[in-house]
């Protein structure tokens, strides 16, 4: 069976469905990024540690990727660390188009303990200029959180991550 082939004014047709759903989404934060999200609203990053790796996961996972196997404890990270991706967006968070891009990127902080691995590492804001993207000045830079003075536990609590000398 070979079909029926479009024909060129059949390419040009546009069928439009006009609906408008009625979802309504509940979301939990869970055990550990509930715990995550308190730690910001205290001016702490929180993650979870897996004591057979050593990797303390950031944002926090109550399994281990690495071992298959439960994490084991809760471990507060430093609010620095250095940035691994950095990308400047055109889009905002909802989705319309900026003129200003905002800078993102992921963050791998520091440990807190000389001996653990943080990964994978925290996307967020980062406090600069589209020019820092374009000459790619910021790859490997270290940075550190600016706070919110009123924090409620999220994730916006942090600013941004600025970076420091």
């Amino acid at each position: 069976m070979d079909g029926t082939p479009l024909k060129e004014e059949d390419l040009k047709k546009v069928n439009t469905i006009v609906y408008k759903p009625n979802a309504k989404y509940a979301y939990s934060a869970g055990q550990a990024y509930s715990k995550f999200l308190l730690g910001l609203k205290e001016k702490k990053i929180i993650g979870r540690k897996c004591n057979k790796c050593g990797r303390v996961y950031v944002p926090p996972r109550m399994y281990c990727d690495d071992c298959f196997r439960p994490t084991d404890e809760w471990v507060e990270v430093k609010d620095e660390g250095i940035v691994e991706t950095v990308v400047a967006s055109f889009i905002s968070w909802t989705r319309e188009k900026i003129e200003k891009p905002e800078i993102v990127g992921v963050i791998r902080l520091f440990p807190s303990r000389d001996k653990d691995w943080v990964f994978p590492g925290l996307f967020h804001r980062i406090c600069a200029d589209f020019e820092d993207v374009k000459n790619m000045s910021l790859f490997g830079k270290k940075v550190k959180a600016v706070w919110r003075e009123e924090r409620v536990g999220s994730i916006n609590d942090i600013e941004c991550f600025k970076v420091i000398e």
